[in-house]
């Protein structure tokens, strides 16, 4: 009996026979499926390309033969790395036939990471980033410095009917030079990368300056003493910011103070640095006045945001080590209960960085180590070091343990806050706040949920919505900063109450619990004005420190209203067109005829749009445009959210003035 296949749709009309499977040799496959290998073909990518490529000068900084990477980015998109490294080895490689140089560039799983012998520790597993960098280019041109001579070699990029990434001839010496090192130059090719934000879908995003710039500060600071420089060919060379270099001579200290920059250090960095069992640890903590805390690991320079085994170490070590050292100075009560985790590490910022040899993680993505022997080592490290500082430091020991006993009361204090929060909750109908207008659908994913400022918002949204899908919850005036409230205010406030009801959040100490979400899109749509933004970020901030989980996970979204209105023409032929930024105003009116009548409406809130305005330009899925809130760079993202929310107002004023005038033209701020 044959069965009918469940959608016959997708059926292909030809049999499957051996003819049918095709085999891509070589980088082909790179340019079939980029996302495989680079993630995708957006900007993304694009900034992963260039990471690719100084990451392997990074490791031979990693082996102690780089001191220096310097990185341009050229006005027609192609970027240069160069290294004063060993530089690729330009001999024969006896399996491939090629040089060294060759083989890396256009041989996937090749390279001197596998065996142990070209390098101990390295970020790079699987020798694929050089050749897939190739393959997605339009051209690639390398030099060598080895041996007093200048090695050169160019690949074609892609070519239909030739080898994709093939040189155009073999490795050649064009000259002498008393240099060491490599220099990579590449054109990301058009073919391949794809502006999707982009009106015209075929442009080629371009890489962002400032993102850049996070990741190169990130890489000095975990690689202590190594200077990379960038040039940025594309802005004016009198620019603040054409220019940038990178050198920390503390290294991961110097990461700690420059996270701390806008919070209230309770004492210097406290920096240990150990090798253990062929392990390298290096910790650098240091507490601070804040109620978060703020710890970042890595593995061989590979940032691990779900942690693993050299998290685990370290929380185990430094709780015993604080509890141990309270009991012994009679700093707690014998009938104290004994600090928790979350106790001491508040306020503190720390980052962990491990070099191993052969490090194992949970998936391609390396978001968490799994090495067991790392474990063992961090403990050690920490046990011994910091029990010995604490020691020798008394009266900032005596100031930590304080800062866990505040710690430690405000938890409790919090807990029964939280109960209160159980309770109000249980007796409510339903247990949903009065103001959620909600939806008839059932299934989280189906369903989704607008966070509207105010209550005219919110009555427009009401009615406007679809109710089968969308529940509108209003928030009343700005919600509080929870970046300078403690647990006990925050369970206080109203509004926060209504979101952690509303949205089924759960309370901050429990585990995040997908099934109890009750909406997998939580949007926020507040005016597009300067209080509109602020209400955003403070959301933002509340998500962010409450359950960064939401965001991770991509539930967390911002709607797009628009800004203007333009009504083109009179009476029965009136065309309406909806404008969200002032570029698109501006094009609008250019392409309009010199007699047409140019009305145009700046809306000044949600409340002034009506219900079904707000729904043709928001709220309708097939006509809207929403941007989804990602997190590319946990540290930074953290560092942000201190300035922008924190208590102290100098780096707020540093940051908006430089960046302020790079995000908007401060002639159309509308305050």
């Amino acid at each position: 009996m044959t069965q009918s296949p469940v959608n016959p749709s997708t059926t292909v009309e030809t049999n499957y026979e051996a003819g049918n499977i095709e085999v891509l040799e070589g980088l082909e496959a790179v340019r079939l499926r980029p996302g495989m290998y680079i993630g995708g073909t957006d900007q993304a990518a694009l900034h992963h390309c260039l990471y690719e490529i100084v990451d392997n000068s990074v490791d031979e900084a990693l082996a102690g033969y780089c001191t220096e990477i310097h990185i341009a980015l050229h006005v027609d998109g192609s970027v240069t790395v160069e290294d004063n490294g060993r530089g690729i080895p330009i001999g024969i490689v006896a399996k491939t036939g090629l040089s060294g140089v060759e083989t890396v560039f256009t041989k996937l799983h090749a390279g001197g990471k596998f065996g142990g012998g070209g390098y101990k520790v390295s970020g790079g597993l699987h020798g694929v980033g050089a050749s897939c960098v190739n393959a997605v280019s339009e051209k690639m041109y390398v030099e060598v410095y080895r041996e007093g001579k200048v090695h050169a070699i160019e690949f074609r990029g892609y070519n239909p009917g030739a080898m994709v990434g093939g040189p155009t001839a073999p490795l050649k010496a064009i000259g002498s030079t008393k240099k060491q090192g490599t220099k990579v130059t590449f054109w990301p090719d058009p073919r391949v990368f794809k502006d999707s934000s982009a009106e015209a879908s075929t442009s080629t995003p371009q890489m962002d300056l400032d993102t850049i710039l996070v990741r190169l500060r990130e890489m000095s600071f975990l690689n202590r003493g190594l200077k990379i420089t960038l040039l940025d060919e594309r802005l004016p060379q009198d620019a603040a910011n054409c220019y940038q270099e990178f050198h920390y001579a503390g290294g991961i200290a110097s990461y700690v103070e420059f996270l701390n920059t806008s919070r209230t250090a309770l004492h210097e960095v406290i920096y240990f640095e150990s090798l253990q069992n062929d392990v390298a640890v290096e910790l650098a903590l240091q507490y601070t006045d804040a109620y978060s805390d703020s710890v970042y690991a890595y593995a061989n320079n590979i940032s691990n945001p779900d942690g693993g085994t050299h998290l685990t170490g370290f929380r185990n070590a430094l709780t015993r080590v604080l509890n141990d050292y309270a009991r012994k100075n009679n700093l707690v009560k014998e009938s104290d209960e004994n600090f928790s985790g979350d106790d001491v590490r508040e306020g503190l910022t720390a980052i962990i960085s491990v070099k191993v040899r052969n490090p194992q993680f949970e998936s391609q993505t390396k978001v968490k180590l799994l090495n067991n022997e790392v474990q063992g080592a961090v403990q050690s490290a920490l046990g011994e070091k910091l029990a010995d500082w604490l020691e020798r430091n008394p009266k900032v020991a005596k100031d930590i343990i304080g800062k866990a006993l505040n710690a430690r009361n405000a938890r409790e204090a919090a807990r029964k806050a939280r109960e209160l929060v159980r309770r109000k909750s249980a007796l409510e109908s339903g247990s949903l706040p009065g103001k959620l207008a909600d939806c008839s659908e059932r299934d989280p994913s189906r369903s989704e949920v607008f966070l509207v400022e105010g209550d005219s918002a919110g009555g427009s949204a009401k009615q406007g919505r679809d109710r089968r899908f969308q529940a509108i919850l209003p928030l009343r005036g700005k919600i509080l900063n929870i970046e300078r409230a403690d647990d006990r205010r925050t369970y206080g406030n109203a509004e926060i109450q209504a979101m952690i009801t509303g949205l089924g959040l759960g309370l901050k100490a429990e585990e995040f619990d997908v099934s109890r979400l009750r909406y997998h899109r939580i949007i926020l749509m507040t005016d597009a004005d300067v209080d509109g933004a602020h209400i955003r970020t403070l959301l933002l901030t509340f998500f962010y420190r409450y359950k960064r989980e939401l965001i991770e996970k991509g539930y967390i979204y911002i709607a797009q209203p628009p800004l203007y209105k333009i009504k083109v023409g009179s009476g029965r032929n009136i065309d309406t067109r909806y404008c969200y930024s002032d570029a698109e105003r501006d094009t609008i009116l250019q392409g309009l005829r010199a007699n047409s009548k140019s009305e145009i409406q700046r809306f000044k809130g949600l409340g002034e749009m009506q219900p079904e305005e707000l729904w043709d330009t928001t709220m309708n899925p097939a006509t809207r445009a929403l941007k989804r809130v990602i997190i590319e760079d946990a540290a930074e993202a953290d560092r942000t959210f201190t300035i922008l929310m924190g208590d102290r107002v100098e780096p707020r004023r540093e940051f908006i003035e430089t960046y302020g005038t790079r995000l908007i033209n401060l002639k159309d701020l509308d305050i």
